[in-house]
């Protein structure tokens, strides 16, 4: 550790400069980190927010939320329990004469079920009768105010904006929360349709022909584009990692060619090889310890200063994870150089 510090010290340039460079590695990694854990969030925050284990649709809906239809037939011989609750699905364009249109996703929810009475509200109130609506605060971002009436798609009908909730979205459309006769109007359902799906907080639930029921993972693994989304962000987040390993790599072998002849005296006044070998690991852990760093606090300046409206979630546990796969990545790249140290031969380099 002490021959890392002190070479370090003495070649400020060169070094600062490889710091630099993983400080914008870790930086882009954690800013990607950010933004796929925000768009994921932004995919099934509403779902997450209704704390169930189980989503019944129909059959034939392919998993889809808004393909699905459950009469009330179906809803009756299931049997709801305080631990069920019914959701009707449609996506809507929110219209208000002063303000943007809005792509949103209308729920159609039942007062007297835990998904309305576990609404958490940032103002306003909730839903008391039809026409009366709660929508997600990117609304209010974009200047929406209670009271104000909004007409959905082509319908006539005016909606009251009665409350504001925050993270409500689904399929990163902002979720307007309404009742279910108003779902109905709006799907132009046929009488006996009662809703899009139940959801539960029981864990395995019996469900008969031709309902079919899947744990909340399954289901949000089916979003549209929810997989694609992950699996896309993670490729690029690896490749980052293993060009970081490359560079570190390359840099610390070039580094270590460089310094043979000095390992080479130091071996022949009688250093051990484990010394030069650990402060070979020890230098590359401590420069992108420091890039790491760096790169953390340029993220949380970032933070603080992201608009709202940017879909980046900072989770601390998650971008922490990322940090410790940096460090285990200079490692890795620290080992490459270990066999020239180890076979660095006194007679050879000096007299050579």
């Amino acid at each position: 550790m002490f021959l890392a510090l002190k070479e370090i010290k003495r070649e400020k340039l060169r070094y600062s400069l490889i710091i630099g460079m993983i400080v914008l590695i870790s930086y882009l990694i954690f800013i990607l980190t950010s933004l796929a854990l925000g768009l994921a969030r932004q995919n099934t925050d509403a779902i997450n927010s209704w704390n169930v284990n189980t989503v019944v649709l129909n059959q034939d809906a392919n998993v889809n939320l808004s393909q699905s239809l459950i009469t009330d037939k179906q809803v009756k011989d299931q049997g709801l329990t305080g631990k069920d609750a019914l959701i009707g699905q449609i996506s809507v364009v929110a219209k208000e004469g002063q303000h943007d249109k809005i792509s949103s996703t209308f729920l159609g929810i039942d007062n007297n079920q835990f998904i309305a009475k576990n609404l958490k509200l940032t103002s306003g109130h909730k839903m008391k009768k039809s026409h009366e609506v709660v929508v997600d605060d990117k609304f209010e971002q974009s200047g929406y105010k209670l009271n104000d009436k909004i007409k959905l798609n082509n319908d006539d009908v005016a909606y009251k904006i009665v409350g504001f909730t925050h993270n409500a979205k689904l399929n990163i459309a902002p979720v307007i929360y309404g009742s279910l006769s108003d779902w109905r109007t709006l799907k132009h359902a046929l009488p006996q349709t009662e809703a899009s799906a139940i959801v539960s907080k029981t864990k395995k639930l019996d469900v008969s022909t031709p309902l079919k029921a899947y744990t909340t993972n399954a289901f949000i693994e089916k979003l549209p584009g929810y997989s694609a989304q992950n699996m896309t962000f993670s490729l690029m987040i690896g490749f980052l990692m293993v060009i970081s390993l490359i560079v570190i790599a390359i840099f610390l072998y070039i580094l270590t060619i460089q310094k043979l002849p000095n390992y080479a005296v130091l071996r022949a006044q009688g250093i051990p090889s484990r010394v030069l070998v650990w402060s070979t690991i020890a230098q590359s852990l401590i420069l992108v310890l420091g890039g790491v760093i760096i790169g953390a606090i340029l993220t949380t300046i970032t933070a603080f200063t992201m608009p709202a409206a940017v879909p980046m979630a900072f989770d601390i546990p998650a971008l922490a994870a990322v940090g410790a796969g940096l460090m285990v990545t200079a490692l890795l790249g620290g080992l490459l150089p270990i066999r020239s140290v180890i076979k660095v031969d006194p007679v050879s380099v000096i007299g050579g």
